[in-house]
């Protein structure tokens, strides 16, 4: 089901189509760096599953984002490359890379308050309120007085 807001451009939505389904931004950033094989892929972006990857690469291919080119052998090899529109991405993956170094420079500082090491904190305190941590100097086991 895709989602439309009426004050956004339909070419907008339908690139934030592509960008929001899972590993899609990756892969495309991915082939950036040119034509790849299947297990090339798969070694660049190693948490995808084979089945995820496929399903993904069939996608952007009929979005006809990626080629995907068979290769004659013996063996026979299939490799996956931008289209022209797929290497449009590029500049998409440059303002992200901006936009991220914003964020990891301070910008859910300012959103928020607090600094990172004041979130890591409340953090740490909320995992001994639920037990799952010891408080600050406390041991391992039982020692004197326990």
């Amino acid at each position: 089901m895709k989602r439309s807001c009426q004050h956004l451009c339909d070419k907008f939505q339908a690139a934030m189509d592509v960008l929001a389904r899972p590993w899609n931004g990756l892969i495309i950033a991915t082939l950036e760096e040119g034509a790849l094989r299947f297990g090339e892929l798969r070694e660049r972006l190693d948490a995808i599953s084979d089945r995820m990857l496929s399903s993904r690469l069939k996608d952007l291919e009929a979005l006809g984002l990626v080629v995907r080119r068979v290769l004659p052998g013996p063996p026979v090899r299939v490799e996956y490359e931008l289209t022209d529109v797929g290497r449009g991405f590029r500049e998409v993956a440059k303002a992200i890379t901006r936009w991220g170094e914003m964020l990891a420079d301070g910008a859910p500082r300012a959103l928020t308050g607090a600094s990172s090491d004041d979130r890591a904190r409340g953090h740490a305190r909320a995992q001994v309120k639920r037990g799952r941590a010891r408080p600050r100097g406390a041991t391992k086991g039982r020692g004197e007085g326990a």
